[in-house]
């Protein structure tokens, strides 16, 4: 048997449009090895923690090219000016190096995600004819560069001792679970684990493969199969499809950002668990929220709570004598710069103000709401919950239809068709020619709304499930989803962001 070395190494190496990503093979066939070989250095803390850190950069690597020497540049910037940060009592001095480590992460996050989308600014309004530069966006720069000024605040904040091993600093930031998609963990809950004996208990084992086999699902089952064979195609040319058509594809693609960016963070903390880390949960049933405050509490959670801590009460602080006008301008803003975090596009900025504008509104009348519906008699009922989440639900739909669409034609034509082209037989038709995409959209949702014990509860049937039957069930979870697969791979949409 002749073996073809320069395929494999073709294979090993960069490739923009090949990233090493949870879904594929050939992360599946390098991660087993890489347990393995962690696994023999379990006793031996430098080789173990070492090991992680060169698998964690060549997965980078595989994503990122030689652009995953600014992740490198990162964690020297930010564990020195941390370092400096602590070693000074003068609050002048603190501030300063605070800033600086701000511009630098700001200053290299804005030049490669926002250089040409200020470019066209500029030539949109008059001033100039610029043209786009040549930037390629190095993957996850945004995640990497929240953890580590995280870390920094933290340290500024007197919250969080710095580290004095730039090992343990860099295995933070770069580790490979979480560097391309978050969740967004924070130092304090990530550091200590490293030097810790890994131990994979039988829970943490059990919910490890039940988590991987839920992100598969998620991603490939549901998120991918409803894009490319449904999604895609209505928000393309939706002036081609009725409204009922474009109304199924708004839910689709609602359901399928979920299973999506919720799907890698199930792949993420169930990998992470299987080598003795624990990551922070990252969704809890978002389309469960009463608001969409609540929503933001259950989606995202890691940036969520970034935002929370470092932008929102800063701010909030800044601006408290304006009493509630000061909590709604700090709402407005911390949402509109969550917009322009997620990407360089109008959609995008548009989106966050969506956000910013509904939560700051439902602060203006929350008193006279829950008067009113006091009176009616109806707060607090199950049926105002019911009511809440439905209304929560579209609005965030709504918002997720700027956030998917190109272009504001995008957009309306979607509503236009919706509005005056419904067309509601076509219903029954397209459950008739796509019976499969219908029953994917009706399980993610019907699974989505069961109550939250139901997921424990099958967790927990999983976990005392004996260890060939989990092997087992993830066998024919991984063959499942292979059927399922598309012959293109398809990057999780957070990659983008």
């Amino acid at each position: 048997m002749n073996i073809d070395f320069q395929k494999i190494l073709d294979l090993l190496s960069y490739n923009q449009d090949d990233p090493l990503i949870f879904s594929t093979s050939l992360f599946l066939i390098l991660f087993f090895f890489f347990l393995v070989i962690y696994n023999t250095f379990l006793k031996n803390n430098f080789l173990r923690i070492g090991f992680l850190i060169l698998f964690s950069f060549y997965f980078y690597y595989k994503a990122a090219g030689y652009y995953s020497l600014i992740l490198v540049f990162s964690a020297l910037i930010n564990f020195y000016f941390a370092k400096w940060i602590a070693a000074t009592d003068n609050f002048s001095i603190k501030r300063i190096h605070l800033l600086f480590a701000i511009l630098l992460n700001l200053g290299i996050l804005g030049y490669f995600k926002y250089t040409n989308f200020v470019l066209q600014i500029i030539t949109d309004i008059g001033l100039q004819q610029m043209d786009p530069l040549a930037i390629f966006l190095p993957i996850g720069i945004s995640f990497y560069t929240f953890k580590s000024l995280n870390y920094v605040f933290d340290v500024y904040l007197d919250t969080l001792k710095p580290t004095s091993s730039f090992r343990d600093f860099t295995l933070y930031v770069a580790f490979f679970p979480n560097i391309l998609a978050g969740p967004i963990d924070r130092a304090s809950d990530f550091l200590p684990q490293i030097n810790k004996e890994p131990f994979v208990s039988k829970e943490d084992f059990g919910k490890a493969i039940f988590l991987i086999i839920l992100g598969l699902f998620k991603k490939v089952i549901i998120a991918d199969y409803i894009s490319i064979n449904f999604v895609d195609r209505i928000f393309d040319f939706p002036l081609r499809f009725t409204g009922v058509e474009n109304l199924l594809a708004v839910y689709g693609y609602v359901l399928q950002i979920y299973c999506d960016f919720s799907g890698y963070s199930d792949l993420a903390i169930g990998i992470t668990l299987l080598f003795g880390f624990k990551l922070m949960d990252n969704f809890n049933s978002p389309f469960k929220a009463t608001s969409i405050a609540d929503f933001w509490r259950r989606w995202h959670i890691s940036l969520s709570k970034w935002l929370l801590d470092y932008l929102f009460r800063p701010i909030q602080m800044s601006a408290r004598s304006l009493k509630i006008f000061g909590n709604m301008i700090a709402v407005f803003i911390t949402f509109l710069l969550c917009g322009l975090w997620h990407g360089a596009g109008w959609n995008f900025i548009i989106w966050g103000a969506m956000h910013g504008f509904m939560m700051s509104f439902a602060l203006l009348i929350q008193k006279p709401r829950v008067k009113i519906l006091t009176t009616l008699k109806i707060y607090n009922t199950k049926f105002h919950k019911f009511l809440q989440v439905v209304i929560t639900f579209h609005l965030i739909a709504i918002s997720f239809i700027v956030f998917r669409s190109h272009d504001f034609q995008t957009v309306i034509d979607v509503f236009d068709q919706i509005f005056s082209f419904f067309h509601s037989e076509v219903f029954i038709q397209f459950i008739e020619k796509l019976p499969l995409i219908f029953g994917l959209i009706f399980v993610g949702y019907f699974f989505h709304f069961l109550p939250d014990n139901f997921e424990n509860w099958i967790r927990k049937v999983f976990t005392n499930t004996p260890l060939i039957a989990k092997i087992l069930i993830l066998t024919i979870a991984i063959w499942i989803a292979a059927q399922f697969k598309s012959a293109d791979i398809q990057p999780f949409i957070y990659f983008q962001f």
